[in-house]
């Protein structure tokens, strides 16, 4: 793995126009690409999901500055889930062939025929047999002809989208945060971070760590609500 200097350095060249350096960055993130990219295997061929998870990577490196307080590959992974995300919202991930069309069309026309001459819908074998098709190839174009719903759709006022809703063994949401919040708490004063660390990692109450720190409870208090408040701003 890349040192944090070495990456500094071969983005920086790359962004000055040396392609070997930004080849070989895209070289060692590539890991990083194929991990996001498994997360959304089941709704993009998976050499597409690294094509455009690369091309994320790349905007990345481009884009990427030192000053922004955090190491890259915390700034490259929502770069490339966006890319991988933008493109299952603007081209959509299901792709029917003509033939599927076809037949689900041709079963709408005989569906139609069928109810308003019987009051009812036909059962699945009928229309097998009226198409000429096995009942499993007829179920699919049926199923083809039903409107996907989007996951970037939004599903309450709150304006969440119902991807955020699918639970997935996936952790790259996860790993992203916690990557994140490691890098926020280690740019706090020694003070702050101390803090934190006492409450949230080894359990202290605040009356502990006003003891340990030679102050009141109350101005722990006061203390971690400024702290979290400052960490939220900058997860956010």
């Amino acid at each position: 793995m890349l040192t944090y200097e070495e990456t500094v350095r071969l983005i920086k060249e790359a962004q000055a126009g040396d392609r070997d350096s930004a080849e070989r960055m895209v070289a060692e993130n590539m890991p990083l690409v194929k991990s996001i990219a498994k997360r959304y295997r089941n709704a993009v061929e998976y050499d597409d999901l690294i094509q455009l998870g690369s091309l994320g990577l790349y905007k990345a490196i481009m884009n990427f500055n030192s000053g922004f307080g955090v190491k890259f590959s915390t700034y490259a992974v929502p770069m490339i889930a966006g890319e991988i995300k933008r493109h299952i919202r603007d081209e959509g991930p299901i792709k029917i062939s003509r033939k599927t069309k076809s037949l689900a069309a041709q079963i709408a026309r005989y569906s139609e025929e069928y109810r308003q001459n019987n009051g009812e819908d036909p059962t699945i074998k009928q229309i097998a047999e009226a198409v000429g098709v096995e009942e499993a190839e007829a179920v699919y174009a049926l199923d083809s002809m039903q409107a996907p719903v989007s996951l970037y759709e939004k599903y309450d006022e709150d304006g969440c989208y119902l991807i955020d809703t699918l639970k997935t063994e996936d952790q790259t949401d996860a790993m992203v945060d916690r990557i994140m919040l490691r890098e926020c708490i280690k740019a706090l004063p020694e003070r702050d971070k101390k803090i934190i660390l006492l409450r949230y990692y080894r359990d202290k109450t605040q009356t502990e760590v006003a003891t340990i720190l030679g102050v009141s409870q109350v101005q722990v208090s006061r203390l971690e609500a400024r702290i979290l408040r400052e960490l939220r701003e900058k997860m956010t």
